[in-house]
């Protein structure tokens, strides 16, 4: 088993009488259903349904002191805050950024239930592995106690990009995309039965019309790894745009219809003058080019 600390995950904790109805109001999954133990995966929508942030809900024991941290993007931590106190109101809840003072350490290749902090399974997909929120000082010392080999952030990376997993501001841009396109959808992130929040209607015109036209994909390279943020090119028609790369694997932001018509035509995709090889995701429910008509 491997553990490494992530600097680039923050923690926002909201707590208060009204805490679950509040943030079950305003994100894309059901909060009803998140238990200690039990988290799950959501978003913060603007009104026309793209992600502000997304993040994983944790809630604490009640002997714990309870309460809902939520694991986001640091960088997006102060903006979540910012957001989440926005639509308030009135209701009994208090939402604070913490974190200075806690980080996130996730545990892959073996079981893990940390008591250095709180500790979760990753909700998005099982091969994830676990997670713990925890002071980042203690993560040689939690991962020396569950017997794990300590690693930087950068293996977690590559076992992340290798299992086609998104991640926010390298393999799409916050405020400029819709959950299915960061494949929300398919890594259990939306709750298309529970009841309004921001952006929904959205949401939901989207999921029932099957029109998701661009999504982020695993992509395959052979030579090195082409430079992230690069046009990704079918003759000279650009398809989408690659993200994060790491040992072969990469993840990109593309239209469907658009590989479909470029294996139609025998048309190799490029990244910089590298060839890439666009690959299912072995969680991937929606059609393939070539094998199930993509929508249109």
């Amino acid at each position: 088993m491997q553990a490494a600390l992530l600097p680039d995950r923050g923690v926002v904790k909201v707590v208060g009488d009204d805490a679950r109805r509040f943030l079950n109001g305003l994100v894309t999954n059901d909060v009803d259903k998140v238990v200690p133990g039990k988290p799950c995966f959501a978003a913060l929508l603007t009104p026309q349904g793209k992600i502000i942030v997304d993040f994983i809900i944790a809630e604490a024991p009640a002997g714990d002191g309870g309460g809902f941290f939520l694991d986001c993007p640091r960088a997006l931590a102060a903006t979540l805050v910012e957001r989440l106190t926005f639509y308030k109101l009135r209701a009994k809840v208090i939402c604070e950024d913490l974190s200075n003072g806690l980080g996130v350490m996730a545990f892959w290749g073996g079981a893990a239930d940390s008591e250095y902090g709180l500790s979760y399974p990753d909700p998005r997909l099982s091969a994830l592995g676990s997670r713990v929120i925890l002071p980042a000082n203690l993560g040689a010392e939690a991962a020396a106690d569950l017997g794990a080999t300590f690693v930087p952030a950068e293996a977690y990376e590559a076992h992340r990009i290798a299992l086609g997993v998104p991640r926010g501001g390298l393999d799409f841009v916050y405020g400029d995309t819709f959950s299915h396109e960061a494949d929300m959808d398919q890594l259990n992130g939306v709750d298309f039965d529970k009841g309004c929040y921001v952006g929904q209607e959205v949401v939901s015109r989207v999921e029932h019309r099957a029109s998701a036209r661009s999504r982020v994909v695993p992509v395959a390279y052979d030579e090195f790894a082409p430079i992230s943020g690069l046009p990704i090119m079918a003759g000279d028609k650009q398809i989408g745009t690659l993200g994060s790369t790491a040992k072969g694997h990469g993840l990109a932001l593309m239209r469907l219809d658009r590989i479909e018509d470029a294996l139609t035509a025998g048309k190799q995709l490029q990244a910089g003058g590298i060839t890439i090889r666009a690959v299912k995701p072995a969680w991937a429910k929606f059609g393939w080019p070539g094998e199930t008509k993509v929508p249109t």
